[in-house]
């Protein structure tokens, strides 16, 4: 092969990683302060990977893990905010996908905890990757296998310490995605709060005839019909993106103790996500003779 096409596939497949699997891969993570968002809820994820820990006086629970490669900064920032990563007793993930449950497997050796998956991602994360309708055969996107140890439905709630979690299947983005809900108390108010799971279309999403995945379609439009529904003052997700994390962080930082209730702002995501995906399913729906060249 010539050096000129070398490089050229050498570029193709960075444009892969880094644009086409946007959900998979993110090539400038960086580190991110850890903090309390209200309550027992603390951020301890970095600047695109959002993870979580609810601290109860029964142990603390841990929502997404990154990769096991990125699971030492979610370890120094439990430590920084002064709690012991070992009392993690129940971990728990927006979806199947290894930048938010690769490290999954090291957190159960290490801590014990108990994984809790939804029903239609449990196969996925006991596979390591593999079962995953999409990036099942891409062996770049596997991670280490984890058994889970209680199977999720829709609706189900996952308490610890007084503190009660709502599952909630919002499919599409994995057949198993989860939207996590729960209750604060933030400057005497009782807040409710929304953890959206992923409502993208990756753009390498079959939305048409999918195969590995008929019902595709009819699951995005299940998801937003129920993230419509919820009620939402504090407003979180899978990744710091989806809420404008580093804007809202700058703003707590300099006094606003209410930077993260943000209703309006989950009304106006959804509606977005939403607005894409329609228009990714009405293009998929023109037949490719139909489509013309660009």
């Amino acid at each position: 092969m010539k050096p000129q096409s070398i490089l050229h596939t050498v570029f193709f497949i960075l444009l892969t990683l880094i644009f086409v699997r946007p959900a998979l891969a993110h090539p400038n993570r960086k580190p991110f302060p850890p903090f309390r968002i209200a309550d027992n809820l603390y951020y301890v994820g970095d600047d695109y990977q959002a993870d979580y820990l609810i601290v109860t006086p029964r142990g603390n629970i841990l929502i997404n893990t990154g990769y096991a490669s990125e699971l030492p900064g979610v370890k120094a920032s439990i430590k920084k905010l002064g709690f012991n990563y070992r009392d993690t007793k129940i971990l728990l993930i927006s979806h199947a996908h290894g930048d938010h449950e690769g490290g999954a497997a090291l957190v159960k050796k290490e801590t014990g905890a108990k994984y809790m998956v939804m029903d239609a991602d449990v196969s996925v994360v006991e596979s390591g990757g593999k079962t995953d309708f999409r990036y099942g055969s891409d062996a770049t996107a596997r991670y280490q296998p984890a058994k889970v140890d209680r199977v999720l439905h829709d609706g189900d709630t996952v308490r610890l310490g007084g503190t009660v979690l709502v599952a909630h299947l919002t499919p599409g983005h994995t057949k198993g995605c989860t939207t996590w809900t729960m209750t604060v108390m933030d400057n005497g108010k009782k807040r409710n709060v929304v953890i959206v799971g992923g409502p993208y279309v990756n753009p390498d999403y079959v939305l048409v005839n999918n195969a590995n995945y008929p019902t595709i379609a009819a699951d995005f439009e299940k998801t937003f019909k129920v993230l419509k529904s919820l009620p939402c003052d504090i407003f979180l997700g899978a990744h710091g993106m989806y809420f404008n994390l580093d804007k809202k962080y700058a703003l707590m930082m300099s006094g606003k103790k209410d930077a993260f209730v943000d209703p309006k702002g989950y009304q106006q995501f959804v509606a977005k996500k939403e607005q894409d995906f329609r228009k990714d399913l009405m293009q998929q729906r023109i037949p490719r003779t139909s489509r013309g060249t660009t």
